[in-house]
């Protein structure tokens, strides 16, 4: 093999759910659909290279500033949805029920990963939460230990400001990722969430 398509391998291979086997397969599927594969996804990846980046609000990704949800003014912005990351914010959007706005953690809390408070977006959550007049914090946290514990962690953070802190409830498993649910198990938990 080249060295072009050996980089290409190892980089397709380092993407989730991909490992060296499959990564050889989908780059061979490229080369050999060249024109109606590869130089559209080059294509593709050059011009989200170019122009996405993260929102300045919420950390979602979009082409602006501010993405689409942020600048939407038929959000309620007096109602945040707290999540791990932007694969959560697409899954909670999937199922069409929410109608505030997010805010993307970056991540969660985690000793054994050496991943603390200083780690994540939660300097801006609560500027957001003082300057907004934020009424209602989600915390959409997969059920895992260290959703848990971000989520406890953000509760005693935003205790005393005035805002009711809730989570998602029934649903979602212990252990679950917002990412892998269904549509129907987001809009239960959404719906029968309870405060923290």
């Amino acid at each position: 093999m080249s060295g072009a398509l050996d980089e290409l391998i190892a980089l397709m291979a380092r993407l989730p759910g991909l490992g060296p086997r499959s990564a050889r397969r989908a780059a061979l599927a490229l080369v050999q659909k060249r024109k109606v594969l590869l130089e559209p996804l080059a294509g593709a990846m050059a011009e989200v290279a170019a122009s996405v980046r993260e929102c300045l609000i919420c950390g979602n990704v979009g082409t602006g500033e501010k993405c689409d949800i942020c600048l939407d003014p038929k959000r309620d912005g007096r109602t945040i949805c707290i999540v791990e990351d932007v694969a959560d914010l697409w899954a909670m959007e999937r199922a069409q029920v929410f109608k505030g706005r997010y805010h993307v953690l970056g991540g969660t809390l985690s000793a054994l990963d050496g991943i603390g408070p200083e780690d994540l977006n939660l300097p801006r959550l609560a500027a957001r939460v003082e300057q907004d007049g934020v009424e209602e914090l989600i915390l959409a946290l997969g059920a895992t230990v260290d959703g848990q514990t971000t989520a406890h962690y953000i509760a005693d953070m935003l205790e005393g400001r005035g805002v009711r802190v809730t989570s998602l409830a029934q649903g979602v498993p212990v252990g679950g990722e917002l990412d892998y649910l269904d549509d129907g198990t987001i809009t239960a938990a959404l719906n029968a969430r309870r405060s923290v």
